[in-house]
């Protein structure tokens, strides 16, 4: 599926393969506990954390198994976060989407712009049937967020996660093509 030479563009944004020299930033925004609060991992305690994180997903890019990108302001050229399809699995057409963003640039619509250009990707370069989500239900943020995006809720997984000792519940989003393309074709 993926392609490590694909770059995206939204008319703030520029969606690219993650570099090394991206190590630094991404520590800054996923060593935050407020970023981290609903995420199955705890924040990130060291830099080295970020580094091998890069390094793990320039590999699955270059197998095939997932696109991670930077998200990057177009104006300033500051990494704001990082979108992804992974667990794709080909034979089914279907991928999953995250997304993460400096808690500096919430609330400006970069969600938005950067999922929305991901998911137009994915289903009209890369061919996805289905793209699934799957977020902590408390994050009423980014439930809305997927929701202005297409995506309907399909279901809750009760105490999925037990990160740090915290047990949460999961709420699982499904968008399929055809939704999509009604949506977009619309316009």
């Amino acid at each position: 599926m993926p392609d490590l030479s694909v770059t995206l563009t939204t008319p703030r944004l520029v969606l690219r393969p993650l570099q090394a020299a991206d190590a630094v930033a991404l520590f800054t925004i996923f060593s935050d506990p407020q970023v981290m609060q609903y995420w199955n991992t705890p924040p990130w305690d060291a830099e080295a954390v970020a580094q091998d994180y890069i390094h793990a997903e320039q590999q699955a890019m270059c197998e095939g198994q997932r696109l991670t990108l930077a998200i990057v302001d177009r104006e300033s050229a500051e990494l704001i976060g990082k979108c992804l399809l992974f667990n794709y699995r080909p034979q089914s057409r279907r991928a999953e989407i995250g997304f993460g963003i400096s808690s500096s640039a919430w609330g400006k619509g970069y969600v938005q712009e950067a999922a929305g250009e991901l998911l137009r990707h994915g289903f009209e370069t890369l061919g996805l049937n289905r793209v699934e989500a799957e977020i902590d239900p408390t994050n009423t943020a980014s439930g809305r967020a997927l929701e202005r995006l297409g995506f309907s809720q399909e279901g809750l997984l009760r105490q999925r996660w037990i990160i740090d000792g915290q047990v949460s519940d999961s709420a699982l989003y499904g968008l399929l093509s055809e939704d999509w393309h009604s949506r977009h074709n619309h316009r």
